[in-house]
């Protein structure tokens, strides 16, 4: 079925098109939201919400972009707003804490997670790789969960963040910096 029939086939709210949507991208949006998220329940929980908005925002979509660059788009701006939340309650349960007094020592430490794409043998070195991304800006990790894990092209990171490639290009680069840097700290004696 062509892109474009497919999405008028969404606007009629037919039940067989959206799930040929669900089918064709659940991987991908899952794996989106799961390098973000780091853990599995979350990542499965907006994946749900991000088919939801698809569902009900199928009308307002322009076809400026393909299909997938549009869903890719509502992935990472249902993940931020996720991880925007998260913040808000662990700064929440911070103050709370603060102010109750009943701990002598916060730690917030994200939890343990098994990304789809890790070989088993690399969990380890995954798991840090992660924690390490999570550190990144916004707009650099998003640039580079889209290039390194999710291996879109520039041009199509381009389109999902609504940005130039050049941009896309600097993004990766200070994204590459900034993990090498943070991944130094890490392993001291792994030097180039």
């Amino acid at each position: 079925m062509k892109e474009s029939d497919l999405i008028q086939k969404l606007r009629e709210a037919d039940q067989e098109a959206f799930n040929i949507v669900f089918e064709k991208f659940k991987l991908h949006v899952f794996n989106t939201c799961i390098s973000y998220l780091q853990h599995t329940e979350e990542a499965e929980e907006v994946t749900q919400d991000v088919f939801v908005e698809i569902y009900r925002s199928i009308n307002h979509y322009k076809a400026e972009a393909t299909l997938s660059t549009w869903i890719y788009r509502i992935s990472v701006n249902k993940c931020l707003d996720f991880l925007r939340h998260r913040k808000r309650k662990k700064r929440s349960g911070l103050l709370i804490n603060l102010f109750k007094r009943e701990s002598s020592e916060l730690q917030i430490d994200m939890p343990h997670f098994n990304h789809p794409g890790a070989i088993l043998e690399n969990k380890e070195k995954a798991a840090l790789l992660f924690k390490v991304v999570d550190k990144l800006p916004d707009q650099q990790k998003t640039a580079f969960i889209l290039s390194q894990i999710e291996d879109l092209p520039q041009k199509e990171i381009a389109a999902v963040m609504k940005l130039s490639e050049k941009a896309i290009e600097s993004l990766l680069q200070r994204a590459k910096a900034n993990l090498r840097k943070d991944l130094e700290i890490f392993n001291p004696g792994r030097r180039k």
